[in-house]
C-alpha cells in the first residue's frame, strides 16, 4: 500500500510540473519584454519633432498626462506634447502614481513642483521638481511640423 501511494504520489508531482511547465512555457512565449522609460517616451514621440524648451505650458489646454517610469511627464496638449524631466526626483516617477500639482494660476512652470501620491492608498511618495517642457508636434508628410 505504501508503494502505492508513494507510485501515485510521484506521478501527481510528475503531472504537476508537466502541467506547470506547459502553462509557464506557453505564458512565457506569449509575454512581451517591459520596455523601458526611454523606451516607452521614444515610442510615444515617434514621428514628432523637438521645439525649444518652454518655462512655462498652459494648463487649461492639458487634456491627460503620463507619468513614465522613472524618466518624464508627457503633458497632452492635443497637437503638442510636452515632455517634462525633472530636474529632481525623476527616479522617484511611478505610472501608477497620481500627480498632485497646485497651481497659482492658469500655467504648470518650470519652478513648480509636482507631489506623487499613491494610486492605491493615497499616501504621499515624494515629489519632483520641474524643469523646462519640451514641445514635440507631428511632422507632417512634406517635413514641415
Amino acid at each position: 500500500m505504501a508503494k502505492t501511494a508513494r507510485k501515485t504520489g510521484l506521478a501527481l508531482a510528475a503531472g504537476a510540473m508537466v502541467l506547470t511547465g506547459g502553462i509557464l512555457a506557453g505564458g512565457t512565449a506569449d509575454a512581451k519584454p517591459k520596455l523601458t522609460g526611454e523606451q516607452q517616451l521614444a515610442k510615444m514621440l515617434e514621428g514628432r519633432v523637438a521645439g525649444e524648451p518652454v518655462d512655462c505650458i498652459n494648463m487649461p489646454t492639458v487634456s491627460s498626462t503620463r507619468v513614465i517610469d522613472k524618466t518624464a511627464i508627457v503633458y497632452d496638449a492635443g497637437s503638442t506634447l510636452y515632455v517634462q524631466r525633472p530636474r529632481t526626483g525623476a527616479e522617484s516617477l511611478d505610472d501608477d502614481d497620481v500627480l498632485v500639482t497646485k497651481l497659482t494660476g492658469s500655467q504648470l512652470c518650470s519652478v513648480d513642483t509636482v507631489q506623487l501620491h499613491d494610486r492605491s492608498g493615497g499616501f504621499w511618495r515624494g515629489f519632483v521638481g520641474l524643469d523646462k517642457f519640451v514641445p514635440y508636434k507631428r511632422v507632417n508628410a512634406s517635413g514641415g511640423k
